[in-house]
């Protein structure tokens, strides 16, 4: 039952950022108005509404034009559920389990809106942010992080794990900020989104330092396998830009659910 609770809850929030990845591109409210066909604009009735079923039982066409709906819905939908059920899988279903599925949601809009416009919104990064550094100092990171030296060694609990998390938001962003720069000084173009650097910075408030360097190194790894495959099979020139934010999100949930287990086994491979 619980299995099919978090499916369920899954699906539901899965329908709500198919919403948030087609209005927040174009500054529109996730809000009002209720969900339409892109197409004919009318409105959907709430029976053609429901995740995955909906679009199965009208066969991928709007009810009332019959015009093709994208197959990107139900994928949403999908990919939503199966992320949380892995989740309950690994964490079962208490508040760290929660605050991670909320992040893989927002890291499904974020991905698919840098996929369609190489943008990562504001309006996800920024209040991430800021929630980060409320609620990370009540759980314990993935990475069960120390400060990276001793600050305050009478400070409680909350303060330490609040001062945790601003290093984090600074440590994460200040590497692709630098890297960016640097980049733009030799070469001239633009290498590194301002979006990509928030969206580090929302990691390493959540997360902590530690999971933020980590986040990098798996989405730089994960980013050059596929670009070089891209390149080696003809689907990708070398001169366009890949977008980095699908990378880092594919990192972040690595090291959200393994990341003490990724760094103990490359600690044992160095030990070779």
């Amino acid at each position: 039952m619980i299995i099919a609770l978090v499916l369920l809850v899954g699906l539901l929030i899965g329908s709500f950022l198919n919403v948030c990845i087609v209005r927040l591109p174009h500054g529109q409210s996730i809000v009002t108005p209720p969900s339409h066909c892109p197409r004919c604009k009318k409105p959907i009735k709430f029976y053609d509404n429901i995740p995955v079923i909906s679009y199965l039982l009208l066969r991928g066409k709007c009810r009332t034009c019959g015009l093709p709906i994208s197959w990107r819905y139900p994928l949403v939908e999908l990919l939503n559920a199966l992320v949380y059920l892995w989740v309950f899988r690994e964490l079962g279903l208490n508040g760290e389990a929660i605050i991670i599925m909320a992040l893989c949601s927002s890291l499904i809009v974020i991905t698919f809106i840098d996929l369609d416009y190489q943008i990562i919104p504001d309006s996800i990064t920024l209040p991430g942010m800021v929630l980060g550094l409320v609620v990370a100092p009540f759980f314990m990171s993935p990475m069960g992080d120390p400060l990276p030296f001793q600050f305050l060694p009478q400070a409680g609990p909350y303060a330490t794990g609040l001062l945790n998390s601003c290093i984090g938001l600074i440590a994460g962003g200040a590497p692709l900020f630098l890297l960016g720069w640097i980049w733009e000084k030799l070469r001239h173009v633009e290498a590194m989104g301002g979006g990509d650097v928030k969206l580090m910075g929302m990691f390493g408030s959540f997360l902590g330092w530690k999971s933020a360097l980590l986040i990098i190194m798996l989405g730089a790894v994960a980013g050059s396998v596929v670009g070089v495959t891209l390149i080696l099979l003809r689907k990708h020139k070398a001169e366009n830009v890949i977008p980095f934010g699908p990378f880092l999100a594919v990192g972040a949930v690595l090291t959200m659910l393994y990341g003490t287990d990724i760094v103990s086994w490359y600690l044992g491979l160095l030990r070779i």
